[in-house]
């Protein structure tokens, strides 16, 4: 949590899953329940959310600011059914109108010609990356590989769709769960 609370600036890319800030807490029980039984873990999945859910009151905070560009893909990974989903992506829409919130969906058909394979991660100003492996997270403190992230960052940010367009591909997202 401190490390929240003093980041002013975070940067967030996920290329499979929503990301925690804006989680809801369906979402959030989903997928730790799914963690729990893959790795055969103690049964802390109600405590676990409501650590999650209450490290979110940072978007709503002082004067924390959240760039977060998800791939369109993850619009359309199922996490916890139907009505999970409905309440995640329609969570994200109004997320997405919060002044602390920029919320960018790179587009399936972006042209991925200059772009390779990149894991999720978090910038955390300038002091630190966290990259999601499948065992954890590395934490990155070099000034020369942050800097590395944050053109990466810069450069799907570009490949983005913002407002009315990333709205769009949202509300898309939610009517084909009814198909």
């Amino acid at each position: 949590m401190p490390l929240w609370e003093r980041t002013k600036r975070f940067r967030i890319y996920s290329p499979v899953l929503i990301p925690g800030p804006v989680q809801t807490r369906a979402y959030i029980a989903a997928r730790l329940s799914g963690l729990r039984d893959r790795r055969s873990l103690p049964d802390d999945v109600d405590a676990a959310v409501q650590v999650r859910v209450e490290k979110q009151r940072v978007i709503h905070e002082g004067d924390h600011r959240f760039a977060i560009v998800l791939e369109e893909s993850v619009l359309r990974y199922p996490v916890g059914g139907t009505e999970t989903m409905a309440g995640q992506l329609g969570h994200l829409l109004v997320v997405s109108t919060l002044p602390s919130v920029s919320l960018g969906v790179v587009p399936l058909g972006a042209d991925r010609s200059a772009m390779w394979p990149v894991e999720g991660f978090w910038m955390f100003d300038d002091e630190q990356v966290n990259v999601e492996l499948v065992s954890g997270h590395l934490t990155l403190t070099q000034p020369r590989e942050i800097a590395m992230y944050a053109d990466v960052f810069a450069q799907l940010a570009e490949q983005a769709v913002y407002g009315a367009a990333a709205r769009s591909l949202l509300t898309t997202s939610i009517r084909a769960l009814d198909a």
